[in-house]
């Protein structure tokens, strides 16, 4: 078993200031894996002093040096790429098609993004009569999830380092043993101490002292709405620029026409990909009402044919859930949607048969669902779908768009034109037709309750710059 204690602070192992410990669990055999220590305040402040006083210089060099230490950073990723996967595996329980595939490799991705960005970045330039210069914003702190853990650190570090600016990352303390091993690759890359420093630790202290800090000048943020509001009120008094991206309950409208069974199968399967545990799942259908048991007829099918197993295992389709908490939070949900009346089609609550031992959950079908549900309405993050009938096209439309959240909509169908004028009617950061991705490079983030602000390519480094007008030419 693992144990760490220390933080990366300022180019070095630094031995953190609290003595509280925490044990990192798999999932999949309730086991702890290692411990780690859980920061506070002093380390926070530590960091930052390192942060702050490495900026000075890093927020100097130029565009080549950073597209050199970024190319050398994706090399070293590229090389640790299975290091990458197994600690992510561990961690939070993703099979091995998905940690050693997109979990692992969204990384590069994100590397590759910030180079191409960087490179086509015009930093100053004349408009008019003054020039306009794009500047790094300071010293960020980027807080990150379990769920997609390399995706969501590096879609933040890569720009952060691309646009010169200094890092403070808190990853998640369910899932921090991913986070350790970009430790790894950064420190072998030789980025200049200070510019990237490490501190686990809980939200309610290590997130809140960084949200909090006069010296961080940024943060970045991506959990539940209800922690990033927190990070947002935490935020405000030294008015630091807050980036987030938050919860979803993203609507999946499906078309009636001659792919309908192909639309209901892939939509059922995008819901269970990561267990369910990816904010921008699509995890309202909705379907035609005339078609309804047709529809859920298929979606049964599917659900009941995606194999629950262990992560290492080549034939499981989903994992467990992440913790213990996690785990009954699905259950205590599924148990709403049956009380509040909808159509139970498949799983329900327990665990799969079989499988007594990890945060297991049955995939999980619920048909007849009202868009006022508990299930429509709150982000349950765990393989559970619910499917809501619609009249017509305006009907469907009203629904998708009746939600706190607008983070992601996918519509699926095979008339083009159709899929676009409703993609333009749709609520939410990112359209999905016909389940198309836009990988590492499409801006990401939300509408309404689901964030603001926006990941990737450029639109993800210039959340990180400061525009300057410089008059009088």
């Amino acid at each position: 078993m693992m144990t760490q204690h220390d933080f990366y602070i300022n180019g070095d192992w630094v031995k953190s200031e609290s003595s509280v410990e925490l044990d990192v669990i798999n999932p999949a055999t309730e086991q702890s894996v290692a411990k780690i220590r859980l920061g506070n305040k002093q380390d926070v402040e530590k960091a930052v002093l390192a942060a702050r006083q490495s900026f000075e210089t890093y927020s100097q060099t130029s565009v080549n040096f950073r597209l050199d230490l970024l190319t050398t950073i994706r090399e070293i990723y590229k090389r640790r790429l299975d290091d990458v996967a197994h600690a992510i595996q561990i961690e939070m329980g993703a099979p091995n098609h998905l940690a050693y595939g997109a979990q692992a490799k969204v990384g590069l991705g994100h590397l590759k993004a910030a180079i191409e960005a960087l490179k086509s970045h015009e930093t100053e330039y004349k408009y008019g009569d003054f020039i306009v210069r794009h500047e790094p914003i300071g010293v960020c702190g980027l807080i990150t999830p379990w769920n997609w853990p390399i995706n969501q650190v590096l879609s933040k570090l890569a720009p952060c380092l691309a646009s010169g600016c200094t890092a403070i990352l808190k990853p998640s303390e369910i899932a921090p043993l991913s986070s350790l091993v970009i430790c790894e690759i950064l420190d072998e890359a030789k980025v200049p101490k200070g510019v990237f420093n490490l501190i686990n630790g809980t939200g309610a202290v290590v997130g809140e002292a960084m949200s909090s800090h006069t010296d961080i000048d940024m943060m970045s943020f991506t959990g539940s709405t209800k922690a990033g509001i927190a990070v947002a009120k935490a935020s405000a008094d030294s008015v630091k620029r807050v980036c987030q991206e938050l919860g979803g309950k993203s609507a999946n409208i499906i078309l009636d026409d001659e792919i309908f069974e192909k639309s209901i199968k892939m939509g059922v399967q995008e819901c269970m990909e990561n267990t369910g545990q990816s904010c921008n799942s699509p995890t309202r259908m909705l379907v035609p009402v005339h078609r309804k048991d047709e529809a859920y007829s298929i979606a049964k099918e599917v659900a009941k044919n995606i194999v629950t197993g262990a992560p290492d295992d080549n034939e499981t389709n989903i994992g467990p859930v992440v913790s213990e908490v996690q785990f009954e939070r699905v259950q205590k949900l599924i148990q709403v949607g049956i009380e509040e009346g909808a159509k139970l089609l498949t799983g329900g609550t327990g665990k799969p048969d079989g499988l007594k031992i990890g945060f297991y959950v049955k995939p999980t079908v619920f048909g007849d669902v009202r868009n006022d549900m508990t299930i429509a309405q709150e982000e349950i993050f765990g393989p559970v779908l619910s499917i809501i009938p619609y009249e017509n096209i305006n009907n469907a439309v009203s629904i998708a768009n009746d939600t706190d959240y607008g983070l992601a909509a996918y519509v699926s169908g095979n008339d083009n034109d159709q899929l676009h004028g409703i993609a333009r009617r749709l609520r939410a950061g990112q359209i999905h037709l016909n389940y198309g991705s836009g990988g590492a490079k499409a801006p990401f983030g939300g509408y309404k309750q689901s964030g603001n602000g926006r990941e990737k390519d450029k639109w993800g480094l210039e959340e990180f710059l400061e525009v300057k007008a410089i008059i009088g030419i």
